[in-house]
């Protein structure tokens, strides 16, 4: 998939708009997969993207969070957050499936399908251009925008 054009989808998003890929030519995108809104790593991600979210702006690099929440648990999420991005509702994983993020997981001994926690970086021509999956927190968002200086 790397070096590869991503093939077109579309969400709802925040804002009470929707996002399509193939309108987001000329901008490099950074596509962040979370599990669930308010939750404390999710949390702490959308944070820091948000803290260092001008410095992406100026490599005209946009930055879309993505999970299954619903739009309303998104724009709660987003108000008391403050952030400046628009996070996009997939509950019927059609996002999350083209990009392999839905895995297995245990949690606390239970068997859970759920989003591996993961950020793709998408050049200004739509190509995948990076990808991280199992993503740790701490650090993350410092690595993605090395990568996109460098893009």
């Amino acid at each position: 998939m790397l070096g590869k054009p991503v093939p077109d989808f579309s969400l709802p998003s925040t804002g009470g708009r929707t996002f399509r890929l193939s309108e987001q030519r000329g901008t490099a995108l950074v596509l962040y997969f979370y599990p669930k809104d308010n939750t404390p790593g999710c949390t702490t991600e959308g944070a820091e993207f948000r803290d260092r979210y001008n410095e992406f702006k100026r490599l005209t690099c946009e930055i879309y969070g993505i999970s299954r929440d619903s739009l309303k648990s998104h724009e709660a999420f987003k108000a008391k957050m403050d952030f400046p991005f628009e996070l996009l509702s997939d509950p019927g994983e059609q996002a999350c499936a083209q990009f392999g993020v839905m895995k297995d997981k245990n949690m606390y001994g239970k068997k859970v399908r759920g989003i591996e926690r993961s950020t793709f970086v998408i050049d200004e021509e739509g190509k995948l251009a990076r990808e991280w999956r199992g993503v740790k927190v701490p650090g993350h968002v410092e690595e993605v925008l090395s990568f996109v200086k460098a893009l």
